[in-house]
């Protein structure tokens, strides 16, 4: 990060406390070390800043799920507000640790995409994200939405089966280049799966929504928020119906990777206009409370949830999670 924006962390914290309530909120930080913009000189000059307008504490997290147990902590100990600092995998993290509870949480952009983050209307700056969160201290207005579940994980905006999925398990099989060379890496892993798995043998799938009419498919994306995903700065529309706040699920149903399809799928999935539910090669669906998806042969498949690849499966059932959430953003 540029050394001026460092000295704009350290600044804003001195800004926001010359006119700081006389009252201070609890906040804890949770912050992942190991994120993809995420440094020690970082994380302290976010926290001074932070403190113009906050008591905060900061701990780090050590392991996988390990910041589930700190936001269930924190909650339990009467915490104001509990930031996830680091990629959507912290964040579903410490989201998961948090439903059912009072305590709101927020986020500060660590990682890569940074996609929940950008759905609360956090700015992708690390510098701009933490004025943002000065801000709200004076506008406090906490609100509920939902998780979804798949098999019993929980997740915040995304879920995949397929293609989608195989690409981020390519992906997390090598995260110092993920780190690197970002939504770059990302398309190169896409290219490699579609040619070397899609074309000749894709998957087989079936997707049942609300007990409906079974759609047959090769990849299936369901969301709990919209867009899917960023590349970079720009939005990837898939489904459209999906909010955070609604007891329902949106997705689509990708019925043939053949190459003369692919094309036209891209090209939808970047549009600002052209919707993808419309390419005649894709069923969508929205509003809707359960889907469940199937491999029709038999052959395992593998899933994600926000981003992160969880396991290869024959069956993933979905829902919207029973416990709600509460966000400050």
């Amino acid at each position: 990060m540029p050394a001026a924006s460092l000295s704009s962390l350290e600044a804003l914290g001195d800004q926001f406390a010359l006119n700081a309530a006389t009252e201070r909120k609890r906040m804890l930080v949770i912050v992942n070390p190991y994120a993809t913009t995420v440094s020690d000189r970082l994380r302290n000059l976010v926290v001074y800043a932070l403190q113009g307008r906050y008591e905060v504490d900061a701990v780090d997290t050590k392991a996988r799920d390990h910041a589930t147990e700190l936001t269930r902590e924190a909650a339990g100990e009467g915490y104001d507000v509990v930031v996830a600092f680091g990629g959507d995998g912290t964040v579903n993290e410490a989201a998961n640790g948090l439903r059912g509870s009072k305590t709101p949480l927020t986020c500060l952009p660590g990682g890569s995409t940074n996609v929940y983050a950008r759905m609360l209307g956090i700015p992708n700056d690390i510098v701009d994200a933490t004025e943002h969160l000065l801000r709200i201290a004076d506008d406090w207005q906490p609100r509920e939405v939902r998780m979804a579940r798949v098999n019993e994980r929980r997740f915040l905006f995304s879920s995949g089966l397929g293609l989608d999925a195989s690409v981020v398990a390519r992906v997390d099989a090598h995260p110092h280049l993920k780190a690197r060379f970002g939504p770059y890496y990302f398309a190169y892993c896409g290219f490699g799966e579609f040619l070397g798995k899609y074309v000749a043998r894709p998957p087989q799938l079936e997707t049942v929504t609300d007990g409906g009419a079974p759609l047959p498919g090769v990849t299936v994306l369901v969301q709990k928020g919209d867009p899917y995903t960023y590349f970079r700065r720009i939005p990837i529309h898939a489904a459209h119906g999906a909010t955070l706040a609604e007891p329902t699920l949106a997705g689509i149903v990708l019925r043939s990777t053949r190459p003369t399809v692919m094309p036209g799928i891209l090209y939808r999935l970047f549009s600002a206009r052209a919707q993808l539910e419309r390419h005649r090669q894709v069923d969508g669906f929205a509003g809707v409370d359960e889907v469940v998806v199937r491999s029709v042969d038999g052959r395992p498949v593998p899933l994600h949830v926000d981003g992160d690849y969880i396991g290869d499966v024959t069956e993933a059932a979905y829902a919207v999670d029973e416990a709600p959430l509460y966000v400050v953003s």
